[in-house]
């Protein structure tokens, strides 16, 4: 959907000659023309106008004096550097560029037609006055010689099964006299000679002659050998014209036909494929010639009138036409006035620029036209804009609304039709008027369009034209509607610029106007002033601006804030000012503060200018993108960028063979969506998410707190319940604006709102809250999801919801039934489970509910429910629970079942190891306790756990079996304890202590071994509690460790405190004096413990303490007194002591002595105010040493640094990160 746009014409009338050209090649080393006439030939330079050579073709005879002689082929030779010209008089010669000579290097007797030279300037192909072909090579070697008309069909001739003659076969409409009518001559106009044309590789040529038999045109394909390959079958009205397309494998040929005139497209076969109707009738016009440019993009058709006009003179034109999507569209036409002497008489395209054009006209002016694509759409940003592209075909232009609909080309969504060719379009750069359009027609009328439906014409030769002193003029149009359909244009300023202007381009949003000059200077045209002038493009700094090279598309923008001129040269190099981002761009876009590129390794990327410096767009073009880089995607090879529809989240691709592909990048996405979010419109956020396939998690995860706290506004405005358990059932804890949506750099994180609760939970519980408050029976679905996603599933929360509905039906309409709701139950949950999770209700009639929802035989579930009726209640919720292997509460309820099922419960105790759950069911002075004690005992003696036996024992009056437990553990004080409370005899003591002592020896614990021997080989009496090592009160022990967290959580709190406060007084001191404020270092955490330490000067006095000392001397400088210069250090320093203090803690041999002496309630309360402990400084570990802040203590080195000022650096580091492993261990 690409037009071409008229970049420059460069015309030059100082070439001047005797006679008129004839023909006119190209130098492709440095760009002059080279031009042959009746006399001369003539290298020119249309860029400085200047002759750079000239030789006399009639002086050295090779031409004769009179003028009637005709150069028929010219080529430039850049390895000889020279030009070859044949003439019809038969001589090939040879024009030296350096010397100026003319040489000939050959004559053909019977003279020359034709002179094509292949396109790798190895062979040439002369065709003579005897109808003949010569081939030779560059150093005019004769290589063959062959007739042109050849009765054989060629190498490729094609094979015939003998279904029948031609007389026989089905001719269409035509009928049976299409057999035997036959081949028209050709036309009266035509010059009769040979036509040659090669193929781009050079490997096959093709010739038009005049059959001698027929009189009509015949094409025949030759290979490099000069062996005839294919003759093509009787054509009626095929012209002269002829051009083999460079890259492929079609032949341009034209033909008329009875009623239109065409191009026609043969194939190295000879067999026709594919045609397009050039735009008037078949006796209007001929063309005389067709030409296809260096890339095979655009054909050119250059046509001449067959009647003269009432000055008796005829009018010539050149027609650009390029095909898309199988369809062929005319892009430019220029015509040149009915005066013959400025009529083209040679026509050729650049070598080396695809899109340049060289024309030079009867009286020696010469023209030069360079293209550049463009696609022509609405530059708005706002909703109002439609997205229209406009694209130009002959005196027609297709628009397409792709805001509304995307029409795959040739259709479109609707035509202007105008009564001339179209060659140029435009769209208004003026916000909420952004699809009106202007078109410039080749007769140099000015259409404009509007959606009102008026259209205007205004007669004008140029909007930019060069005046007689050189200098390019820049005409502003300002229109006025008068009326309905009066609308009057007038000429409001006219300035003057120095250089040719190739391009202008309009801001809507900032106004600007760049101009930018064709060797690629940028200029900025302040046309909003009293008096509008042009001046230089300058950067923030004052630096003037210009591209390196000239570009072919421009567009502005800003990046950081900075506005840009991007442009995109031939070369697919794309600049922003003059530094060049990237060098494999294909086509780009700027829209709504983005920018869309699309590149030659097939990937479109879009990037948000604001967010970005020019460094970092030239990083992020050079980069490959990440698994997650929402930036980049891949594309189908060849795509260009169509358009982007404005605050929306489409962009148009279109492929290399013109078919369209709507994208929607993701970048674009997650920007509306954050915009949308931001101001809770949930509803369209929603929709595009679920069209898109964005994960739903991101409308919680992008600002967790504001969702919470508009959680009713979300409900109301998805007003489905479908939607609404849609959200919910894609819930997760994955936090997706830190994995598969990244947050913009500039954009800051969202903290969650609720600290140490599961994201899911916190959703579903807030969503129920706000669904029950607005109208539970609406939302009732949705309650029950909230209920079953939650990370431990409320199963039967949901059921007992689903029982009170069935008792107890609402009357409100819209409400659910107890069914319907039990149904969608069963979808979001396993059956099975379901089941069993009513089962564990103990509720027979949720049971017998959900079992007939279920696909279960009601043999399966019958029978057990009815032997379950028959139980006693806390035996039936024992069996219950043990069919669902919830054990804990089997035993829970099986212990109040009586003394019949203690037998039972002993036996599940061992089964599953219930022994400390069981130990709290039943009473310590029972014999139910003493028989479950001796059985954890024996457990523990199996799991090589005696003295816990041992001790188990001694508590259920078993001292015998305890001291055997403790004399296998070697625990000898408990040992010791247990005999003197049998008693045993003096004797039995002594043997018993020197057994231990024996044991303890051999552990290699001799001082309790001597110990053990001195004080109780012998009889001693003492009271078994004396023994017991000492340890702290309880009270002591517990109020001790409530001190220390609260001096912990205190000490944590403010530590967070003067952390922010510091970060602020940098940031502002930062903000004040500049990055380089030699103050503002001194507020970051690390640089606030370096800057308070003087070991990094050198002090002999320092270096002379002993190592307390100086400990002694750091602490004195760590002061908590607030507001301190060290307060951050000193707080971080007493948290660690706190930590080493409470995990040297013997709360170990506490909790035993209470355990033994069964003060089970007390050893409970202080294990777990202990353990809340250890969490709760576990947890604040990140928090008080972050490892961001270790990395950046890094030791203090330099020319001024010591061993010890580096040692002193390195401890004060260490010393954090030992606290924290001292607590970790």
């Amino acid at each position: 959907m690409r037009n071409l746009k008229l970049l420059k014409s460069l015309r030059s009338s100082e070439l001047q000659g005797p006679g008129s050209p004839q023909c006119l090649a190209v130098r492709a080393d440095t760009g002059s023309l080279l031009v042959a006439s009746h006399y001369s030939i003539t290298e020119y330079d249309p860029r400085t106008g200047q002759v750079v050579s000239e030789a006399s073709l009639t002086a050295e005879g090779f031409l004769p004096e009179d003028g009637s002689g005709m150069v028929v082929g010219l080529q430039d030779l850049a390895e000889l550097e020279s030009a070859c010209l044949g003439t019809a008089g038969g001589d090939v010669v040879l024009f030296n560029f350096n010397t100026c000579q003319l040489e000939c290097v050959g004559s053909v007797d019977s003279g020359l037609t034709s002179m094509t030279w292949s396109p790798d300037e190895e062979l040439v192909v002369l065709t003579t006055g005897q109808e003949t072909i010569i081939m030779m090579t560059k150093d005019f070697e004769p290589i063959t010689e062959v007739g042109i008309h050849q009765d054989d069909f060629g190498e490729g001739k094609f094979i015939t099964v003998g279904w029948g003659k031609k007389e026989t076969q089905f001719h269409g409409s035509e009928g049976k006299q299409a057999a035997q009518r036959k081949t028209q001559p050709a036309a009266a106009w035509d010059d009769r000679t040979p036509r040659v044309t090669w193929r781009g590789d050079g490997q096959l040529f093709a010739v038009s002659a005049v059959c001698l038999q027929t009189g009509a045109r015949k094409v025949r394909v030759w290979n490099r050998e000069g062996v005839l390959q294919a003759t093509s079958e009787p054509i009626n009205g095929l012209e002269q014209a002829l051009c083999w397309k460079p890259s492929g494998n079609l032949i341009a040929i034209t033909q008329r036909h009875p009623n239109k005139h065409s191009v026609v497209f043969m194939e190295k076969n000879g067999l026709l494929h594919g045609d397009f109707t050039l735009p008037f009738s078949k006796d209007q016009a001929k063309v005389k010639d067709l030409l296809w440019n260096s890339d095979s993009t655009v054909l050119a058709v250059w046509l001449e009138d067959m009647t003269a006009g009432e000055d008796e003179q005829v009018n010539t034109s050149i027609q650009l036409w390029v095909v898309g999507n199988y369809h062929w569209y005319l892009k430019q036409s220029l015509d040149f006035s009915r005066d013959s002497q400025k009529a083209p008489v040679c026509v050729c395209w650049d070598p080396e620029r695809p899109l340049r054009l060289h024309v030079v006209t009867r009286s020696w002016i010469s023209v030069t036209y360079d293209w550049g694509w463009t696609t022509g759409r609405s530059p708005g940003l706002d909703a109002t804009d439609n997205a229209n592209v406009a694209v130009i075909d002959g005196d027609k232009i297709l628009v397409t609304n792709f805001r509304q609909c995307v029409v795959p080309p040739p259709m479109c969504s609707f035509e202007l039709q105008l009564t001339s060719p179209v060659n140029q379009v435009t769209f208004l750069c003026q916000p909420q008027r952004t699809n009106q359009l202007a078109a410039l027609t080749s007769d140099g009328q000015i259409s404009v369009y509007s959606q009102g439906g008026f259209a205007c014409l205004v007669a004008m030769t140029a909007i930019t034209r060069m005046n007689e002193s050189g200098i390019y003029q820049f005409f502003h149009i300002h229109v006025v509607n008068l009326g309905l359909c009066t609308v009057c244009f007038y000429f409001r300023s006219e300035i003057e610029v120095d250089g040719v202007v190739v391009s202008m381009i309009h801001c809507s949003q900032t106004g600007t106007v760049a101009l930018q000059l064709e060797d690629g200077r940028i200029r900025k045209l302040c046309w909003d002033r009293p008096e509008p002038s042009v001046e230089d493009w300058r950067d923030s700094s004052g630096c003037a601006i210009n591209f390196p090279v000239p570009c072919v598309q421009t567009a502005l923008g800003s990046i950081s804030g900075e506005e840009y001129l991007f442009g995109l040269t031939d070369r697919s190099h794309l600049y922003a000012g003059d530094t060049e981002l990237a060098s494999n761009i294909s086509s780009f876009a700027v829209c709504n503060d983005f920018l869309l590129i699309t590149t030659h390794s097939h990937t479109c990327r879009c990037l948000q200018l604001s967010v970005l410096s020019v460094k970092g767009l030239q990083a992020a073009l050079a980069s490959d993108g990440g698994q997650n880089d929402e930036t980049l995607r891949r594309v189908e090879r060849g795509s260009r960028i169509v358009t982007v529809v404005p605050q929306d989240t489409r962009v148009i691709l279109q492929m290399p063979r013109g078919n369209l592909e709507t994208v929607h990048h993701r970048s674009l996405v997650l920007a509306q969506l954050r915009k949308w979010l931001d101001s809770l419109r949930f509803r369209d956020s929603f929709e595009c998410m679920r069209k898109l396939r964005i994960n739903l998690n991101l409308m919680y995860d992008h600002n967790p707190k504001v969702f919470l706290e508009n959680m009713e506004t979300f409900i109301t405005q998805l007003n489905s319940i479908s939607h609404i358990n849609l959200f919910l059932t894609e819930l997760k804890e994955e936090d997706t604006t830190g994995t598969m949506y990244p947050r913009p750099e500039c954009s800051p994180a969202q903290a969650q709102p609720v600290s140490g609760q599961k994201k899911v939970d916190v959703v579903c519980d807030a969503l129920r809250s706000a669904m029950e408050s607005m109208d539970p029976n609406k939302f009732f679905l949705s309650i029950l999801t909230t209920h079953v996603k939650k990370s431990v599933p409320e199963l039967e929360v949901a059921l007992q919801k689903v029982h009170e509905l069935r008792v107890n039906p609402p009357d409100a309409p819209g409400s659910v039934s107890a069914e319907e709701a039990l149904k969608y139950l069963l979808f979001l949950v396993n059956v099975n489970d379901l089941y069993e999770h009513s089962l564990g209700t103990y509720d027979f009639d949720l049971v017998l509910m959900v079992a007939e929802k279920s696909q279960k035989d009601p043999k399966e579930y019958l029978p057990f429910l009815n032997m379950l009726k028959n139980l006693e209640p806390n035996y039936q919720r024992y069996t219950i629970d043990k069919h669902l292997k919830r054990y804990r509460k089997a035993l829970h309820h099986l212990s109040k079942c009586g003394e019949e099922h203690f037998r039972e419960a002993l036996l599940l105790v061992k089964e599953q190891k219930l022994y400390s759950e069981a130990l709290r069911l039943y009473p310590t002075d029972g014999a139910h306790y003493k028989a479950l004690s001796c059985a954890y005992a024996e457990h523990l003696m199996e799991q090589q756990q005696a003295e816990q036996a041992g001790l188990l024992l001694w508590r259920c009056g078993e001292p015998a079996a305890a001291l055997q437990a403790f004399a296998s553990s070697s625990s000898w004080r408990n040992a010791i304890c247990a005999a003197q409370q049998i008693p045993l005899p003096p004797d039995q003591l002594a043997l018993l202590a020197r057994d231990l002592a024996e044991k303890l020896t051999e552990q290699r614990r001799f001082s309790e071994a001597a110990l053990l021997l001195d004080q109780y080989a012998k009889v001693r009496s003492s009271a078994a509690r004396s023994c017991w090592i000492k340890w702290l009160p309880m009270k002591q022990l517990t109020a001790f460790l409530e001190a220390q967290v609260a001096t912990f959580t205190r000490h944590r709190t403010r530590l967070a405190v003067v952390r922010e406060q510091k970060e602020k007084a940098r940031l502002d001191m930062l903000d004040d004096d500049g990055p380089d404020c030699p103050d503002a270092e001194l507020y970051s955490e690390a640089s606030s413990v370096m800057s308070g330490s003087k070991y990094s000067h050198s002090n002999s006095r320092i270096s002379s303490r002993s190592s307390k000392n100086r400990r002694k001397a750091e602490r004195k400088k760590l002061s908590l007194k607030e507001g301190s210069p060290m307060e951050d250090r000193a707080l971080m320093y007493a948290l660690g002591e706190i930590l080493t203090t409470v995990d040297k803690m013997r709360v170990h041999s506490a909790l035993k002595a209470l355990v033994l002496f069964q003060f089970d309630k007390q050893a409970e309360k202080l294990q777990l105010a202990y353990d809340d402990a250890l969490q709760t400084m576990e947890a604040a570990v990140p928090e008080v040493w972050p490892e961001g802040l270790q990395n950046s203590q890094a030791p203090l080195t330099g020319p001024n640094s010591t061993a010890n000022s580096i040692m002193a650096s390195f401890q004060q580091q260490q010393r954090p990160a030992a606290s924290q492993g001292q607590h970790n261990v």
